[in-house]
């Protein structure tokens, strides 16, 4: 995992920067040992599944492109973000296990897609929230079915935008020895790289990341939403727009319970070092909790085709099919 520490590798050492001690009860060790059993096992499992089932999300939305719906290309393009990121798991189970072996350019690609995957993550699930709010809300559509490009240009706008998020990680991220773990290499974040003052640094970097990658669009999220659920508690809509809205609540929830940890979390240790550097006891279970919160994250990255499968009966009888056809072919 990619760790915030902001350090001058040259003038200071990780047990400096974090106020271990000799003498501190607990063990700074911790939250590396954790990171080199917990990481791997998950990532693993996360890779497999996520593959799988988004790979299958997507067989199932491009066999009925047809009919696609303004909600089905935003879910395509949440898949293809997640395919992204999922792909750069082995190299963080490469590092948890050995260090960072892949070179500073790597580091900066695979951080960055991470980034670019959460923002465009809630990026789209906001759009498709301002889409069901006007839809239901105000009885009019975002979107015209007649003009599905407009709904495409709206996806690349986003990209783009969290490319554009994503300069921090290309800017700061490099692979640099850790002290902790036998001088192996890391792919870290340097605060310092140019010398300057890097609480700065470090506080820009995470602000920005929490103001425009989690609370603004939170917001967004949760004025449309509790809009969406009065309308609909006084003014019940037909059971096929309830059952759509369901599944797309169903996503928006799962993202806000893996993704809120680790905002809260990296809330603290984004603040934290303003009014002090903390005792090692504190800032190893601030590791440990960075570790924890960003692994359930990225396990979102395979929960999207699960709750399909589990909530929308039309995608379940769809996978069903495939699996029908897929079987006959095999046995003739």
């Amino acid at each position: 995992m990619m760790d915030d520490l902001g350090l001058n590798y040259d003038n200071y050492s990780f047990d400096e920067y974090y106020g271990y001690e000799e003498g501190d009860i607990c063990d700074p060790e911790e939250g590396v040992k954790l990171g080199e059993v917990f990481i791997p096992i998950l990532y693993s499992v996360t890779f497999i599944v996520g593959i799988l089932g988004n790979g299958l999300l997507l067989g199932v939305l491009i066999k009925r492109r047809k009919i696609w719906s303004v909600t089905d290309t935003f879910i395509l393009h949440l898949a293809v973000a997640d395919i992204l990121l999922l792909v750069t798991l082995p190299f963080w189970v490469a590092e948890s296990a050995s260090g960072w072996l892949f070179g500073t350019l790597l580091c900066k690609i695979t951080g960055s897609v991470f980034t670019i995957n959460f923002y465009c993550g809630i990026f789209l699930l906001a759009f498709i929230c301002m889409n069901w709010y006007l839809f239901i809300v105000h009885l009019t559509k975002m979107f015209m079915p007649k003009k599905p490009w407009v709904v495409h240009a709206c996806c690349v706008v986003v990209w783009i935008f969290s490319l554009l998020f994503s300069i921090p990680d290309w800017i700061f991220l490099e692979d640099a020895r850790n002290e902790r773990r036998e001088n192996k290499f890391k792919c870290i974040r340097n605060f310092y790289i140019f010398d300057l003052d890097a609480k700065t640094h470090k506080m820009v970097a995470q602000g920005l990341f929490h103001t425009f990658g989690f609370v603004l669009p939170s917001v967004v999220l949760i004025f449309c939403y509790s809009s969406i659920l009065c309308k609909l508690w006084c003014f019940p809509k037909g059971l096929q727009k309830q059952r759509a809205f369901k599944t797309i609540t169903a996503v928006v929830a799962v993202f806000f319970l893996c993704w809120t940890p680790f905002n809260i979390t990296l809330m603290v240790d984004t603040f934290k070092p303003i009014t002090s550097a903390g005792p090692g006891c504190a800032r190893t279970a601030l590791d440990i909790a960075l570790t924890v919160t960003f692994a359930l994250g990225v396990f979102h990255c395979c929960l999207n085709p699960i709750l399909f499968i589990l909530v929308d009966v039309k995608f379940r009888r769809q996978v069903l099919n495939m699996w029908k056809k897929t079987s006959e072919s095999a046995v003739f």
